[in-house]
C-alpha cells in the first residue's frame, strides 16, 4: 500500500510538472487566457493615446515658417480668412473626424527562371622540370603526362513563384487629432472595438492629414492620409481556432527544414 501511495505522489508530481511547464512555455498571455475562460474578453479603457509607453511625436520636414496675415486697419475681417462663419471641421487637438476607408485591392505576379552551366577542363603536363618521371614512377599505370589533369563540373537551377493578393476592406471609423504640427498638418489616432459574443475585433488606423482633405461634413477618405497605418485584426475563439498552436509555432522558427 506505502508503494502504491508513494507511486501515486511520484505520478501526481509530474503531472504538475508537466502542467507548470506548459504555464511557462506558454508565458503571460496562456495565464491570463486561463484566468478568462468562460468570459468574453473585456473592453480595453479609453486612455488618451499620447500617453502611452511607446508614443512618439511626429517629426516631419517643415517648410519655411511663413508670418501670419495681420487684420488691415479699418476691416471688420482678417485678410486671409476663407468664410465669414466659422468653419466646424476638425482641425484642432481633441476634435472628432470620420475617416472612410474603402480598399479594393489585388495583385498577381508569376515568376519562372532556369539556369544551366557546364565546365569542363583538360590540363596536360609533357614536361614539368622532371618530375612527371617521378609521377610515373610513382603511378606506373594511371600516370598518362598528356593528359594529367581532367575537371568536369555541371549546375542546374530553376525556380517558380507565384503570387496571387486579393483585399477588400469597406469601413468607417472615427478618429481623434492628437497632435498639430508645425507646418498646419495634423496627426490622427482612432481605435474602435467591437465585441460579439467571444469574439472581439479591433480596428485601428493612424497617420498624417491637410486640415483643408477634411470635407465639409467632416470627413476624410484614407487615400488623402500620409503616413497611414491601419490594423484590422480580433481576439477570441475565432482568432484562436486560426491561428496555430504554440508547439507548432516554436517547430517553424528553429526547425532548418
Amino acid at each position: 500500500k506505502n508503494n502504491h501511495t508513494k507511486k501515486l505522489n511520484r505520478n501526481f508530481k509530474n503531472y504538475a510538472l508537466i502542467v507548470l511547464s506548459i504555464i511557462c512555455l506558454s508565458g503571460c498571455e496562456a495565464a491570463q487566457r486561463l484566468s478568462n475562460i468562460g468570459s468574453a474578453p473585456a473592453l480595453d479603457t479609453i486612455k488618451d493615446p499620447v500617453q502611452k509607453r511607446d508614443y512618439r511625436p511626429v517629426s516631419m520636414p517643415l517648410p519655411q515658417k511663413i508670418a501670419a496675415p495681420t487684420k488691415k486697419s479699418g476691416s471688420l475681417w482678417r485678410s486671409g480668412a476663407k468664410a465669414f462663419f466659422k468653419d466646424h471641421r476638425a482641425s484642432k487637438v481633441g476634435d472628432i473626424l470620420t475617416i472612410l476607408v474603402d480598399i479594393s485591392d489585388s495583385a498577381k505576379i508569376d515568376n519562372s527562371t532556369e539556369t544551366k552551366r557546364d565546365n569542363s577542363e583538360d590540363a596536360s603536363a609533357a614536361a614539368a622540370l622532371g618530375f612527371e618521371n617521378k609521377l610515373g614512377s610513382l603511378f606506373p599505370n594511371d600516370f598518362d603526362p598528356a593528359n594529367m589533369a581532367e575537371l568536369e563540373a555541371q549546375s542546374q537551377t530553376k525556380g517558380e513563384g507565384t503570387i496571387t493578393r486579393n483585399e477588400t476592406i469597406e469601413l468607417k471609423i472615427a478618429a481623434t487629432i492628437i497632435q498639430k504640427i508645425p507646418n498646419g498638418n495634423l496627426v490622427i489616432y482612432g481605435k474602435q472595438q467591437f465585441r460579439v459574443n467571444h469574439e472581439m475585433r479591433n480596428v485601428e488606423i493612424t497617420g498624417i492629414i491637410r486640415p483643408q482633405d477634411v470635407s465639409s461634413n467632416n470627413m476624410i477618405s484614407f487615400d488623402k492620409i500620409a503616413e497611414a497605418r491601419i490594423s484590422y485584426g480580433g481576439k477570441g475563439n475565432i482568432s484562436d481556432v486560426q491561428q496555430s498552436r504554440y508547439g507548432q509555432q516554436i517547430l517553424d522558427i528553429i526547425m532548418p527544414f
